[in-house]
């Protein structure tokens, strides 16, 4: 696509890449939305066009996760930080108990702001080995009156991803999918809430993506802040208030972009693949190291490093001005990090490939 030519391959972490379709798609129609007069971002929430854009976007992702009709979609204001508060807050009002899986620092930080709300058990940790690994838990080992279990099914910032669904001996699981969402095939009903922030895979930053068993829903406490509960936003349609409305609309054109292409088993293998050349060729030099197990690494954040953190800032600034943007890893652990999310082209990958070659040898 000549497009990708005129553009930076960005690897960022969030806000990341948008397949260019839909950027295109939403600059034609930016001044004027379907020859209604107005843009998306100047429409009201109340009228017919966002209606339809709303009811568009929920039906796609439906379709696209297969989500059954006793589960809710709420798009949320917020980011993925106001889950780790509002799931608690819904959730944890039956024994007051929940277990926490910590396989990153996302995960650390959910189950921390959960201790403000009831009795949080860190059932399992890869901290001590610096998150290389996804902790792997018994059933036995979680609580049996715990409210519900919480994972983060793929860590941004250390490169992991759950192979499978821990199985939780009947306790609700509650995930986090902020950086795999829409990257490969779930089964929703394995889970009683997931939640993830769009800036990954799905839109630009300022929502996030709700997915809840109507079970769950109803039972925060009377004294909880109306916005705060889910009750709120899944009896309004997400519009109990002004919506992040451009947030839905692109939302909504992401998801017609993956079901035209195939859907989610196709981007599942079309990341497989991606992420694949990129391991095989680490796995291949001792000049580029990747301390991730290998049972448990990500399809959307590759992390490695070079072993000298001088030399790793130097392949950071090499590869900006070969036009790879932001493969610098995350700010508490250095080294470097590809975020390939679905808008990566596979040419995108090949290119880091071909520079991380040509770098390692002028540096060995």
């Amino acid at each position: 696509m000549t497009a990708y030519n005129k553009r930076a391959y960005n690897f960022s972490a969030g806000p990341s890449m948008l397949p260019i379709e839909v950027i295109e798609e939403a600059a034609a129609q930016l001044v004027n939305y379907k020859g209604c007069g107005e843009s998306v971002m100047e429409m009201s929430h109340r009228s017919k066009e966002f209606k339809a854009i709303l009811e568009d976007a929920e039906k796609n992702l439906r379709d696209l996760l297969s989500i059954p009709d006793d589960y809710t979609v709420m798009f949320i204001q917020g980011g993925a930080t106001l889950q780790f508060s509002m799931v608690p807050m819904n959730l944890m009002t039956g024994s007051g108990k929940a277990d926490y899986i910590v396989g990153g620092s996302w995960a650390k930080k959910a189950a921390k702001e959960a201790e403000k709300f009831g009795d949080v058990k860190v059932v399992a940790t890869s901290e001590p080995d610096t998150f290389t690994y996804i902790p792997k838990v018994d059933p036995s080992e979680f609580r049996k009156d715990a409210d519900y279990v919480h994972i983060t099914y793929n860590n941004t910032i250390y490169g992991t991803h759950y192979g499978s669904v821990p199985d939780t001996g009947g306790i609700p699981l509650v995930a986090d999918m902020s950086s795999c969402i829409l990257s490969e095939e779930i089964d929703v009903t394995k889970f009683a809430l997931i939640y993830a922030g769009v800036q990954k895979n799905v839109a630009p930053a300022g929502m996030t993506v709700v997915i809840m068993k109507n079970d769950f829903i109803g039972k925060a406490p009377a004294d909880t802040p109306v916005y705060l509960d889910y009750k709120t936003h899944g009896e309004n349609g997400s519009t109990y208030n002004t919506p992040p409305c451009f947030c839905i609309y692109i939302a909504g054109e992401v998801f017609k972009y993956l079901k035209k292409n195939g859907g989610l088993k196709a981007m599942e293998n079309k990341n497989r693949e991606k992420a694949g050349k990129l391991y095989d060729y680490l796995d291949s030099t001792d000049f580029y190291k990747t301390p991730v197990a290998k049972e448990d690494r990500s399809l959307m954040n590759v992390v490695f490093v070079t072993g000298d953190e001088e030399l790793d800032k130097k392949f950071v600034a090499e590869a900006k001005e070969a036009n790879m943007h932001n493969l610098n890893g995350h700010r508490s652990i250095g080294g470097m990090r590809a975020s390939i999310y679905n808008a990566m082209p596979e040419e995108g990958v090949d290119a880091l490939i071909e520079f991380m070659k040509k770098f390692e040898k002028e540096n060995r």
